[in-house]
């Protein structure tokens, strides 16, 4: 019983995962057929909103706090940099790139939250142990794979040329015109999704440090993760009002963007956090965060043999130090937890032993204030 629970959190992160590539292989397939960003996010975390509110309901109604005016800006201003903006750059990165090199992207999450939390207080560097350089070299060679990936394009490594004809024959006018297209408009595409990957890490990272105070101001979170999807979703329809004069663009086409609205929502952003949480409990946000390579390597395992992707080797190299330095970052961290608990547990050792000196102590005291 015991060997089952201790690898009920790895099969939870493996399903997560998984879960997780096939929302990115979706949206790849359905931004492609035309489906707009912000109408898609809109669906998304309306259907995640009405998900987690049962469940936060019946979970936490019991020791839910007060919500206050103070902790309602907190949860919009999250939407913002936590749902609605930062879903729609990694969409537009997803639709512009390839779901492997987004991916690769979302693998820098941990090590630009560590950087930003470092003036916050939220972590801390000591470059004396060996788990602080690993840190620094952790971080050094991420950022280092972050660039190499976004630099260096490379020799494409699989030859997809005998898929042209089959793809023509099926109708898929997204890669047709992607091929039609002249050389500086892919380059301004791809230029576009890398930047919009990198503001998407960047607001995404900046999430987890606001999340850090309102998980203080307000600890339940699926209410909080209701509410901020909620607002999220409100933010999007605003934006796809306001950006989209075309109110056709609402009604979507077809089966797949249907079941991709409906899983992504309940299942990217409603069961995947679930899940994540509770790994999160079990086993701490390191152990949680090191599953984060597996997403890329899944969506390669099935963009090249089933979507017929292009795979450079830019885009390998750059992917590969990414994952590297994400794991020298997650050591360090871990090692530095097990050395605060052992120096927790000599304290408490210390002060276990503590007593008998003050109780001598305090004798001799008594016996030269009787003296006097």
């Amino acid at each position: 019983m015991k060997t089952s629970e201790e690898w009920k959190p790895f099969m939870v992160m493996i399903a997560i995962d998984f879960s997780s590539t096939i929302v990115n292989i979706l949206l790849k397939k359905v931004l492609e057929e035309g489906m707009d960003h912000l109408v898609f996010i809109t669906y998304r975390l309306s259907i995640s909103t009405i998900f987690l509110v049962p469940i936060s309901y019946f979970w936490e109604r019991n020791g839910r706090p007060r919500l206050t005016f103070r902790i309602l800006c907190y949860l919009f201003f999250s939407a913002i940099v936590g749902a609605s903006v930062t879903q729609y750059f990694f969409l537009l990165g997803i639709q512009y790139t390839s779901a492997t090199f987004a991916c690769a992207f979302v693998n820098m999450v941990p090590v630009i939250t560590f950087i930003m939390a470092l003036p916050f207080g939220l972590e801390t560097l000591n470059i004396k142990c060996n788990s602080g350089k690993a840190k620094i070299l952790g971080t050094l060679v991420c950022v280092g794979g972050a660039l190499l990936l976004t630099l260096y394009k490379g020799k494409p490594l699989f030859d997809v040329s005998h898929y042209e004809s089959a793809a023509a024959s099926t109708g898929v006018r997204s890669a047709m015109k992607q091929r039609s297209s002249p050389p500086t408009r892919i380059i301004e595409k791809w230029t576009i999704g890398v930047i919009a990957l990198i503001l998407g890490t960047l607001f995404w990272s900046s999430w987890f440090i606001l999340q850090s105070t309102i998980g203080k101001l307000y600890p339940c979170r699926y209410s909080s993760t209701a509410i901020m999807t909620l607002f999220g979703a409100i933010q999007s329809a605003i934006l796809a009002l306001s950006t989209g004069r075309d109110l056709s663009m609402w009604i979507p086409n077809g089966r797949i963007q249907i079941l991709t609205v409906l899983y992504s929502g309940m299942v990217g952003s409603g069961l995947c956090y679930v899940g994540m949480s509770w790994c999160v409990k079990k086993r701490g946000p390191v152990f949680t965060a090191a599953f984060s390579p597996l997403v890329q390597i899944m969506s390669a395992m099935i963009d090249i043999p089933v979507l017929h992707e292009q795979l450079h080797l830019g885009s390998v190299l750059g992917s590969m130090l990414v994952m590297v330095g994400l794991y020298i970052l997650l050591w360090g961290k871990s090692k530095d937890n097990q050395n605060r608990v052992t120096n927790l547990v000599e304290e408490g050792g210390n002060k276990e032993q503590v007593p008998p000196p003050q109780t001598t102590r305090h004798v001799a005291i008594t016996c030269d204030t009787r003296s006097n």
